[in-house]
Formats: structure tokens, sequence, C-alpha cells
């Protein structure tokens, strides 16, 4: 194997090679190094507490699927329908000077950019989750929180694995990371404190991850890909479920600065990350906008303004029921327009019968989606 170190991440569009080779000679492996400087523990009384988390632990040892075994990746998307329901999602491109001198085979061309984006976020948010949910089997100080980021780790792994394999066989090319992404990754990929870790992914970024999913569960037309949309969810669902019920009593035990700096970290978190999936970047490769035009103009476009209520409709709740809606950031979330969603009813008093069922099939999935 060849090994290339960079110090970053590519910033093009990325083709996938047309065939998986046999040979680990044969292949480049791109990667950049960073520190960790992680504070591990050790746990010596394996003391297994029968609570919320060793619930959440059981169900995700039970709940396991296959990404080979149980979706039919023999199906294949017709190349020359739009894979967005425009009926359902308009897209902020139709409006735009320039979209309509496009040939129909243009406009599917940039329809299948579209959903290739937000995959390769979807991906690479994954490969994140991935690495800090395996940081959190050393940093997490209970043993049943340890047990938990392991079954989480294995989730993780096979979300990378599914929406990697969507997008080389069905779309063939892949977009890099945001910077926002990208940024917020590495900051809690190097922090050394665990409940940051905790924090920033099971709160954040794996709530931005629901809200996401859901969203672009409900505006496809590919079956295959909602199914695949649709088990990592129910997987996300146990993850931000785990985050929420451990930080609830554990920051209960933090002095008041530490809660504060917590907070603050929250908050940049969520301004970071309200950016993280509205993007000009494939807007400018088609039409005629620089790249910070097309941001702009997705970032206000009615799709734009309507996510980003989706996203703190979920994360504003779950942050003031784990005690980091302090008064000092209360202003900060006022002044950008969410402070009113902490009165919302949090997501996560948690339904075992519905989080207990087995995984639906597409044919289930698309008449649960048809019913909303």
């Amino acid at each position: 194997m060849k090994n290339r170190i960079v110090n970053n991440q590519p910033q093009e569009v990325t083709d996938y090679l047309s065939e998986e080779p046999i040979d680990q000679n044969a292949i480049e492996c791109i990667n950049e190094i960073f520190k960790s400087p992680l504070i591990a523990s050790y746990n010596w009384d394996y003391t297994v507490v029968d609570d919320r988390i060793k619930k959440l632990y059981e169900l995700g040892k039970q709940l396991n699927w296959n990404v080979t075994d149980d979706l039919d990746w023999s199906q294949n998307f017709p190349k020359d329908e739009f894979m967005i329901n425009s009926e359902i999602f308009k897209a902020p491109e139709v409006e735009l000077e320039g979209y309509n001198a496009l040939s129909q085979e243009k406009k599917i061309e940039m329809d299948r950019h579209r959903v290739a984006w937000n995959i390769s976020q979807f991906l690479h948010g994954e490969q994140g989750a991935l690495l800090v949910a395996s940081q959190l089997v050393s940093c997490a100080p209970t043993f049943n929180a340890k047990m938990y980021a392991a079954s989480q780790t294995f989730d993780e792994a096979r979300h990378v694995e599914g929406f990697n394999r969507y997008l080389k066989e069905k779309i063939g090319f892949q977009y890099p990371a945001t910077k926002g992404l990208k940024s917020l990754m590495d900051k809690i990929l190097t922090d050394e404190r665990w409940d940051l870790k905790f924090i920033g992914m099971q709160i954040i970024i794996e709530g931005l991850a629901l809200a996401a999913f859901n969203n672009m569960k409900f505006i496809l037309n590919d079956g295959l890909l909602k199914q695949l949309l649709h088990y990592v969810i129910r997987d996300e669902a146990r993850h931000v479920t785990f985050g929420v019920n451990y930080l609830e009593d554990y920051l209960k035990t933090l002095s008041k600065s530490e809660i504060e700096e917590r907070a603050e970290f929250a908050f940049e978190a969520c301004l970071v990350m309200r950016g993280r999936l509205i993007s000009g970047e494939v807007v400018a490769k088609f039409l005629d906008y620089t790249p910070e035009e097309a941001d702009r103009i997705a970032f206000e476009s009615d799709q734009g303004q309507n996510f980003r209520t989706l996203l703190f409709t979920k994360i504003v709740p779950n942050l003031k029921r784990i005690g980091l809606l302090t008064d000092n950031v209360k202003e900060k979330y006022e002044q950008i327009g969410v402070l009113s969603y902490a009165e919302l009813e949090d997501n996560f008093n948690i339904d075992w019968a519905e989080m207990s069922k087995p995984y639906e099939t597409q044919e289930e999935i698309e008449k649960a989606i048809r019913l909303v």
C-alpha cells in the first residue's frame, strides 16, 4: 500500500475507481495525520448498572443490520430521472438566472450532484463519528458508557460503509467535507476532554444528522437510498438518546464555570453546523455564480432557512435538558432567533416500543412516508 500524507483533505470532487482493487499495493491511501491528546481511563469495577444506557446497549446488539445483505444493491435508479422529488423540495437553483437555459440532461446531472454533495457530507460526518466513538471507548468513565460507545463504533462503521458504497456504485464520485464540518470534527477529535466529545458529537453533530437524514429521506425518489437513510436514522436515534441521557446526569456534577465553558462550546458548534448542509458548491459548478455568491443564495433560500429551523428545533430543547442553555448563552441564541425553541418538548423521553421494533422493509418505509 502506498501512503500519501496530506495537510488537509483534498478539496476537489473525486471520482471512485471503476473497479475494486484486489491488491493493497494497487491503491494510494490518502491520510491526514492529527494528534489526539486523549485522557483515557480504565474501569476496574466493571459494574453493569441496569439503567437506560444498558438498555440502549442491548438494543444496539439486537438491532444490527448488514449493509450487504439487508439492502438490495441490484436496484438502479433511472439515469434519466430526477432523484429529488421537486413536488416536495424545490431546490433554490430552479429560480436562479440561467437554470432554465440548461438542457434536461444538465438539470438531471445537477440533481445528481446535489444528492452526491449531501451524501458526501453524511459520509464524512460518519467517519468523524466513527473516530469519536472509538475515542469514547477509552475516555468514558463508566463501564456502561464504554460498552455502549463500543457498540456505537460498529454502527458508525456500518454507516460509513453504506454511504461510501452508495456513492461508489450509484453516483460514482464524492465531494469533500465542508470547512465547517471539518473544523468541528477537528476540534472534537483533538480535545482531551471526553465530555466535550460527547457534547460535540452526540448532541450537535448527531442531532444535526438526524434532522438532515429525515429531511433527505422525505424528498428522495430512490427507494434504496431512502431505505439506507431510514436504517441509519434508527441507529442515530439511539446515539443521540445515549448522549442526552448520559450528559444529563454527568453535567450536574460540574462546577458553574465548567458548565459555562461547555455551554459556550455548544453554542459555537451550533453556529458552525447550521451552515453545514447548506452549500452553494453545486450551484457554482453549474451556473454562472461565484462560490461566495452561491453560498449566500443557498444560505438565504427558503430551503436553507427551513433546514436551520429544523436543526435548532431538534438541538436547543436537548441543550436545555442537559443544562447547557445557561443565562450567559441564552442571549446569543436569542440573537440568532432560536431561543424560543427551548420551550419545545425535547425528543428523548424514550419510546422503548418504537425504538425496539424490527427494521422495516423498503415497502414499509415507502408506505409510512406516504402517510406523513
